[in-house]
């Protein structure tokens, strides 16, 4: 298995010419499925949090995923959820909040009172991080793979975004993968630096969300999964080098082994998210994919294992 994977990857670093060979060789030339650790290990620690990124690292995830958002006051930092309710103490849009008055929220103790069984007193009181504080702490050591988080709320994100990594050298460094459901974010990404390796997110969902419906993608990018075409992934391979992707809605599957090699016959990486189960991580590794979100990187390095 792993002997095919190293083939496929080095097949694709030669195809996914489209938007950027750096790029390329950032998400094709591992040798195995990526291990992208989804809000970091937030299976095991509150997400988006340092006590999270800080597990990832010490599982060798190959990349920390997280979403970047903006503050009242113009600062990125680390955060999912378009209000803060969820995962802190506070309330409301988290774009009411300035950077100060975000650090007073606790990002932890949530996770501890819905897992008490993971639950930890490390994690009570913890910080929503700024991508400054990650890169200067982890630096160009680590792979960072960054959601554009709805822009549409957050003017500005993108240019921000792009400025700060190449502050920190992360794309000179291979260090750094963009994200987004959004084309435009992206193509405007792709604009300010197209050496930045970009991946366009897609969710497969019943039309109407009513069981059993045709699925349809939710921002339209492409077509249904059982009728999408290498030429619909070429239009993406404009400007990214990769398709990040559900496999189930609900207990619904949306993907197949086809649908997989339809975007790799058209040059691009497929990541899907966010699989915790070991056995879907080997189904799709058995599929071909080249990447995985997983809350549990520990669980999908020992799937690498076998």
């Amino acid at each position: 298995m792993r002997q095919v994977l190293r083939l496929f990857t080095a097949a694709l670093s030669l195809s996914c010419v489209g938007a950027t060979a750096a790029g390329a060789d950032t998400l094709a030339d591992h040798g195995e499925v990526l291990n992208i650790a989804h809000r970091g290990a937030s299976g095991h620690a509150p997400e988006e949090t340092m006590p999270a990124f800080d597990k990832a690292v010490d599982l060798n995830a190959d990349y920390l995923e997280l979403d970047a958002q903006l503050t009242a006051d113009g600062r990125l930092v680390a955060f999912h959820d378009t209000k803060v309710d969820r995962t802190t103490d506070g309330s409301g849009p988290l774009s009411d909040y300035t950077l100060k008055e975000l650090k007073k929220l606790d990002a932890g103790t949530w996770f501890n009172e819905k897992y008490p069984y993971r639950a930890k007193t490390a994690f009570e009181g913890a910080q929503v991080p700024t991508l400054r504080e990650l890169f200067e702490k982890y630096g160009t050591d680590q792979k960072y793979y960054i959601e554009i988080k709805s822009p549409g709320e957050n003017p500005g994100l993108t240019k921000k975004l792009v400025n700060l990594v190449e502050e920190y050298d992360l794309v000179e460094a291979d260090s750094i993968v963009i994200q987004s459901f959004v084309q435009d974010s992206l193509q405007k990404a792709h604009e300010l630096n197209p050496e930045i390796p970009l991946v366009q997110l897609i969710w497969f969902h019943p039309k109407g969300y009513e069981a059993g419906a045709p699925l349809k993608e939710w921002k339209k990018v492409t077509p249904a999964p059982n009728a999408v075409s290498v030429s619909d992934f070429n239009a993406v391979d404009e400007y990214a080098v990769g398709i990040g992707t559900n496999m189930h809605y609900k207990d619904r599957q949306v993907i197949d082994a086809a649908f997989v090699d339809t975007a790799r016959r058209a040059g691009l990486g497929v990541h899907v998210y966010t699989i915790d189960s070991m056995a879907r991580m080997q189904r799709l590794i058995d599929w071909g994919v080249t990447g995985i979100f997983t809350n549990f990187p520990d669980r999908l390095n020992a799937v690498r294992a076998r």
